[in-house]
């Protein structure tokens, strides 16, 4: 009896910490930006991205570094998530929005880890993105980003470099976006990061 008592508390704790997270968060009620509009006249190398709403692409690391080095000049975002991650679902409401808002000088660029591509696409479909994700399912990007969770968020500099990863969710999308401008938006690129 004390040892149920004790779960469900924890539960009960846990549920509400993740409730109170931050108000920018959470909102995942399946609405998203409007992208085409937000994403009218992107550069060409972002509007291929934003071409690839959605997709899961395959290729594993070699796939996605090679894209990498396609976006030289242009910082870049990387969110991994798995659709069975409750964290990633209470922070993808903000990669809608900072995607939306940043996506004409910053790319970004998703990687779907240890899921099933089934579960991934029926995620999307809720919760739509205007960039792809690479399929992961043995944690090869991830761990050569250096992601032990999920989610989790690398930023990259103009010349390519890796900036910073933030290792789990972020608590509120402010803080997700000062991070975005001091990492990927900085002039002086990881250097002044």
């Amino acid at each position: 009896m004390l040892r149920t008592a004790s779960i469900l508390g924890a539960a009960l704790l846990l549920a509400l910490a993740v409730a109170g997270c931050g108000s920018e968060g959470g909102d995942f009620d399946g609405s998203h930006p409007d992208y085409e509009k937000a994403l009218a006249g992107s550069p060409a190398p972002l509007a291929a991205l934003h071409r690839q709403a959605n997709e899961l692409l395959p290729g594993g690391e070699e796939a996605f570094e090679k894209r990498i080095e396609e976006l030289h000049g242009y910082p870049i975002v990387v969110n991994v998530w798995a659709s069975w991650c409750g964290p990633c679902k209470f922070e993808f409401p903000v990669i809608q929005r900072l995607s939306a808002e940043y996506g004409k000088r910053v790319a970004f660029i998703g990687v779907n880890s240890e899921d099933s591509d089934g579960f991934a696409r029926s995620f999307l479909d809720s919760a739509p993105v205007p960039f792809p994700s690479y399929t992961d399912p043995d944690k090869e990007i991830a761990e050569g980003l250096g992601a032990i969770g999920f989610p989790d968020t690398a930023y990259y500099g103009r010349d390519g470099q890796l900036c910073s990863l933030n290792q789990g969710p972020y608590a509120e999308g402010a803080e997700m976006r000062a991070d975005l401008e001091r990492h990927a938006l900085a002039e002086e690129g990881c250097e002044g990061a």
